[in-house]
């Protein structure tokens, strides 16, 4: 199976920085940016809509603490895939510097080790990176990074 990690480092508390995520108001502003809704909690399905990538996602949500990760399962984008299949996401969020900051990664896996899975993982890589540095932006400065980025 295809799997990656990405991470970076967020000038604020880890509590702060979940709800960055898990909240669907907060999570509006600068990623899912034609909107959220629902909250992150164990068992539920959320929809993320993306103004530049039209249609409203579902999102399975395996579990969230906010002391801990939240893991996710969404469908792959896989179009050689011959089956639907879903992928696995794990956020981590990991005080640092006595929980002034919070290291934030982000865990993906699921494809299969075939082209189009692959080339599935990466388009997601990318868009995690982006995510984490959009999230960073707004969290730490207000500042939408992805307005306009894609169209």
């Amino acid at each position: 199976m295809t799997s990656f990690t990405v991470f970076i480092y967020v000038s604020r508390p880890p509590a702060e920085v979940y709800e960055a995520v898990a909240d669907p108001a907060i999570l509006s502003h600068y990623f899912t940016t034609g909107g959220a809704h629902g909250r992150l909690e164990t068992g539920g399905t959320v929809t993320w809509d993306f103004a530049d990538f039209p249609g409203a996602f579902p999102v399975d949500v395996i579990s969230a603490d906010e002391k801990g990760d939240i893991e996710l399962q969404w469908a792959a984008n896989d179009p050689d895939a011959s089956e639907p299949y879903k992928t696995t996401v794990i956020f981590s969020f990991e005080p640092v510097d006595g929980g002034r900051r919070t290291k934030v990664s982000i865990s993906e896996s699921g494809w299969p080790d075939t082209p189009g899975g692959r080339r599935a993982s990466y388009g997601n890589c990318m868009g995690w990176s982006q995510m984490l540095a959009a999230l960073k932006c707004w969290v730490e400065h207000g500042i939408n990074l992805r307005e306009g980025a894609y169209k």
